[in-house]
């Protein structure tokens, strides 16, 4: 008698339209994850590239490296693009579009320069597209992590990962073989800019608005932007001061000791970092300040700030002498690896972000977090028997010649069995891996500090993959490549580990979804 009470199940009609709705989402951030990963390669491989055929000699094109310091610290410019709105646009659409048109006129202005005839404007010009990239990136992080229901996030983030790498694809790896069909890297930029450009217009035309809701924070204009260069000053004189005193103490900051140099940045980032905050605090940059409290006010801030860093670390370790040790180590030819690491293995790595994103559709985002933590843990031990058993241990496979749109191989390979599944192992858990990672950080963010939050916890996030390098050559000398992998094992233990330790901030880290209403 009382079921004439209960609520109807949805009809047919609304799933249609959830469905849709998901569908323009997703749409959105395959869009936006092409844009994104698109210019990385642009100011680094394919530039150096156009260099060495213009015949820059090798430590200007050393030199030219620089060029993507602006990656390493967007967060500092972050809080402006949380607080700051461009007219009639939207809360995220706005900065996007801008972004993407600027990035799209500074690629045709590079295509028109000479690096050989005019060194310093290409070298601006390089700059100003890797400032513009990252800050694409800020907003690109921030408008994911408003715009998807929680329920969607690890779907959401395997579709980021797939685009981010076609672009970087297309960029990095086709955009040589046109260079070298055209005989002209120019016309290369060229073509870079246009489709920058179309995707500004597919921007501004289909992005679906994040929440009303969401708006910045109700502070005085000037006051922030007087914050935001006192804070740079803080970040200048904390990057001097730790300088001066280690030379004052005897050391040189271009002594080729790895380990001395790696003193010198952590002293500079341990100093510049709380005196850029204090700053920040005194000349009142309330976008800054509020969004720090508002993200070490929640359950576990500090902890989750060690999981970043940790989660990733074994595979960063496993990750970086990769090529070296197969090469020099165990004496693999050249094409071997290029086709098992950059052929197959870039597929294998959006295979296992799809196979994750699916994954955690039905897994919540801690189980997600500890299998794919373990994952990553165990594929690090193929290095270990790799270096171990050595090549031919598992005898050859023969892999077919393909043409799979953007990756062919044109002759079939025979490449060595356990080298290949060392590599499949180590790609697609990697891929899971970075999946429910994005996921985390998007859960961690307040959506009204969004990309303030995102670019600090991607910041810490870096720390690993920038700093383990020097560590990972000294140390791998020093006690051999069966002992390096194993050490890696061990380094990946720490972040399972605290996975499990904040199982209940984990679980109570989903939030009920969004109402996605345009903010137009």
């Amino acid at each position: 008698m009382f079921c004439r009470f209960l609520p109807a199940p949805p009809g047919p009609l609304f799933l249609t339209a959830l469905h849709l709705a998901r569908g323009w989402r997703l749409s959105a951030i395959l869009l936006l994850g092409f844009a994104s990963g698109l210019p990385l390669a642009l100011t680094g491989q394919a530039m150096q590239a156009w260099l060495t055929i213009d015949g820059i000699d090798l430590a200007t094109i050393g030199f030219f490296g620089l060029v993507g310091i602006p990656y390493t610290f967007k967060f500092l410019w972050a809080p402006l693009m949380d607080r700051f709105e461009p007219p009639w646009l939207g809360r995220r659409r706005g900065w996007l579009v801008l972004t993407q048109l600027a990035l799209a006129a500074l690629l045709w202005w590079m295509s028109t320069l000479s690096p050989a005839a005019a060194p310093a404007p290409f070298a601006v010009a390089a700059v100003l597209v890797a400032f513009l990239s990252a800050s694409q990136d800020v907003v690109v992080d921030a408008y994911r992590t408003d715009l998807l229901p929680e329920d969607e996030r690890g779907l959401g983030a395997s579709v980021h990962v797939f685009a981010y790498r076609l672009a970087m694809i297309l960029s990095g790896g086709i955009a040589l073989i046109w260079a070298g069909q055209w005989q002209s890297w120019p016309r290369v930029y060229e073509t870079m800019a246009a489709i920058m450009l179309a995707c500004s217009v597919l921007s501004l035309l289909m992005l679906p608005g994040v929440s009303a809701a969401l708006k910045p924070l109700a502070s005085d204009p000037r006051r922030e932007l007087f914050g935001f260069v006192a804070m740079l000053g803080g970040v200048i004189v904390g990057y001097w001061l730790a300088r001066l005193l280690l030379i004052a103490a005897g050391l040189d900051p271009n002594d080729a000791n790895r380990w001395i140099q790696l003193l010198f940045v952590l002293a500079e980032i341990a100093l510049a970092l709380p005196l850029a905050a204090w700053a920040a605090k005194r000349a009142g940059f309330e976008t800054l300040n509020r969004s720090l409290s508002s993200y070490f006010s929640q359950q576990g801030a500090a902890a989750f700030l060690a999981l970043i860093i940790l989660y990733k670390l074994g595979d960063a370790f496993a990750g970086s002498l990769t090529t070296p040790f197969l090469i020099k180590g165990m004496g693999f030819a050249q094409e071997e690896v290029g086709i098992a690491n950059k052929v197959i293995g870039i597929w294998l790595t959006i295979f296992g972000a799809f196979l994750g994103g699916l994954i955690m559709t039905r897994l919540a985002l801690y189980r997600s977090l500890l299998l794919f933590g373990v994952l990553q843990l165990v594929s690090n031990f193929g290095f270990y028997l790799l270096a171990q058993l050595g090549k031919g241990a598992w005898g050859e496979v023969t892999v077919p010649a393909f043409d799979w749109w953007i990756v062919s191989l044109a002759q079939p390979a025979v490449l060595d069995g356990l080298l290949l599944a060392v590599i499949a192992g180590e790609n697609i858990s990697g891929g899971m891996g970075t999946v429910a990672f994005v996921a985390l950080l998007m859960g961690l963010c307040n959506q009204q500090f969004t990309a303030t939050h995102y670019a600090m916890l991607s910041a810490f996030a870096a720390v690993g993959r920038i700093y383990v390098s020097p560590l990972s050559g000294v140390l791998s000398a020093s006690i051999g490549w069966p002992a390096f992998f194993l050490f890696s094992i061990v380094v990946a233990v720490p972040g399972v580990v605290m996975v499990w330790w904040l199982r209940s901030a984990l679980n109570a880290l989903g939030r009920p979804p969004v109402v996605a209403a345009a903010d137009d």
